[in-house]
């Protein structure tokens, strides 16, 4: 669930704006074996302090009131589109990329940076489906545990391959028009919506256009997208019919395949060290352009803009 994800994510996040991750980039271009221990040190310590603190959230707060159960599995492979398998391939892309890069800003070697934190996405997210098979009304997902697997091979893979991040894995969300239907059912706010509502979540594949036809001409952060998305709906599996009471609406799920222009903020230099460190922080946020959209409604829609 995108919810608990978050237990990780977002300290992941923080952390990496706090020890200067994004100037990562201009500083690892080359191996070294000098580890600048002032930085790994803050490093190591503050990632074990969120880790921990996630895991007592989840064993005090999050299954307090669910009952404890042999080990069990849970195939939900087809639940909500895959769209969920996306969050979880995501947030395992996230957590491993900033861990990736704040390890090598220390100055640890690549081979042992991507050991320990390319591989970061899959540990912090492997307790939590552990945690899931232990507990009444969840249990432990192999293809979510696949999803994390591949959201860091993405980075490991990549760094191996070109050296560098060439496709970089991103998301968008726009309340969907499902939201003010669901009475509550996808989250009472909009923050909640962006947690439970999988119809608002879009995943995209981000790639250098220069890549893909290489030219002079074509600046290095201009970007084409192949984006991921669905709709239509109410329920993992099938849609419900009711929520508090009240009839939810009929609705066809559906599938969204989308190409769409994009941004790659790490490649844009400015003179303002704040600046900077803002964009390339931004490296996961899509931004709104128009989009191509193939649906498996047979339709094909036009996006003035789409997020």
């Amino acid at each position: 669930m995108m919810f608990r994800k978050l237990l990780f994510l977002l300290p992941v996040f923080l952390l990496a704006q706090t020890l200067a991750f994004p100037q990562a980039a201009d500083s690892i271009a080359t191996d070294t074996s000098t580890v600048n221990r002032r930085k790994l040190i803050p490093v190591i310590a503050s990632e074990a302090v969120f880790y921990v603190a996630g895991m007592s959230y989840l064993h005090f707060v999050w299954y307090k009131d669910h009952e404890r159960v042999p080990f069990h599995f849970y195939n939900d492979t087809k639940g909500y589109q895959q769209v969920d398998k996306f969050g979880h391939a995501f947030g395992a892309y996230v957590e491993s990329y900033i861990g990736y890069k704040l390890l090598r800003n220390a100055g640890v070697p690549k081979g042992k940076a991507l050991l320990y934190g390319g591989t970061l996405g899959l540990v912090l997210q492997t307790p939590i489906e552990v945690y899931d098979g232990l507990y009444e009304g969840w249990g432990f997902s192999v293809p979510d545990m696949i999803a994390n697997a591949a959201g860091s091979a993405f980075v490991i893979g990549q760094e191996l391959a070109f050296d560098e991040q060439v496709a970089k894995f991103k998301f968008s969300f726009s309340p969907s028009p499902y939201y003010k239907q669901a009475n509550g059912y996808l989250g009472d706010t909009h923050l909640e919506s962006m947690l439970l509502d999988y119809n608002s979540h879009t995943y995209w594949l981000s790639v250098p256009a220069n890549k893909l036809v290489p030219n002079s001409i074509v600046p290095d952060w201009a970007n084409v997208a192949v984006g991921y998305s669905a709709g239509g709906m109410f329920g993992e599996f099938q849609n419900r019919r009711y929520y508090r009471g009240m009839a939810l609406p009929e609705t066809q799920r559906y599938r969204q395949y989308l190409l769409s222009l994009d941004i790659d903020w790490t490649k844009i230099k400015t003179d303002s060290k704040f600046l900077n460190t803002v964009l390339k922080g931004m490296f996961f946020i899509k931004l709104p352009f128009p989009a191509l959209e193939v649906n498996s409604k047979g339709q094909l829609k036009g996006h003035w803009l789409y997020y």
